[in-house]
């Protein structure tokens, strides 16, 4: 998976997880919230890049 993701996406990946242990340092609910959001905004990220290869024939 993260070969796939190349050198910026991995940067990117590490930059939100520092994010959210900075936010966990604070408060741990505030800091669950978070996540459960950005994982929710990545599985419709993927479905809709999905779905747009899909309508392509790339999928």
């Amino acid at each position: 998976m993260l070969d796939k993701l190349g050198p910026l996406g991995i940067a990117g990946l590490v930059i939100v997880l520092v994010g959210i242990a900075v936010i966990a340092y604070g408060n741990y609910i505030v800091a669950a919230g978070i996540a459960i959001v950005l994982v929710g905004l990545a599985l419709t990220v993927k479905a809709l890049v999905s779905g747009m290869l899909g309508a392509f024939g790339m999928m």
